[in-house]
């Protein structure tokens, strides 16, 4: 299931608790990020591991439009998580709405 930029922000404004990943790259997230954990999409088969007491846990992963967290999502899913959301057009869109 995915995540609308609108519900993300309830969520952190709420201080909800999830597991928050962003998988764009160092440079990228130095740029500008929302707070996740930098988990580069290249990186994150082998973060799995210490990811897996997160399992059925609630997890957020954005990047800049929602491409890359939506490979992410498939990752996780097929690795056995079974709540992972993408943030739908990701930190483009969030900019775009001026949070």
């Amino acid at each position: 299931m995915d995540i609308k930029v609108t519900e993300l922000k309830e969520k952190l404004d709420a201080k909800e608790d999830f597991v928050f990943i962003d998988v764009r790259e160092p440079h990228e997230y130095e740029e500008f990020n929302l707070g996740g954990k930098l988990i580069p999409l290249g990186d994150l088969v082998k973060h799995i591991p210490e990811l897996r007491e997160h399992q059925n846990e609630e997890i957020v992963v954005y990047c800049r439009s929602g491409n890359r967290s939506g490979i992410a999502q498939k990752l996780l899913q097929q690795s056995g998580f079974t709540n992972v959301r993408n943030l739908l057009g990701g930190v483009l869109d969030w900019q775009e709405k001026g949070y």
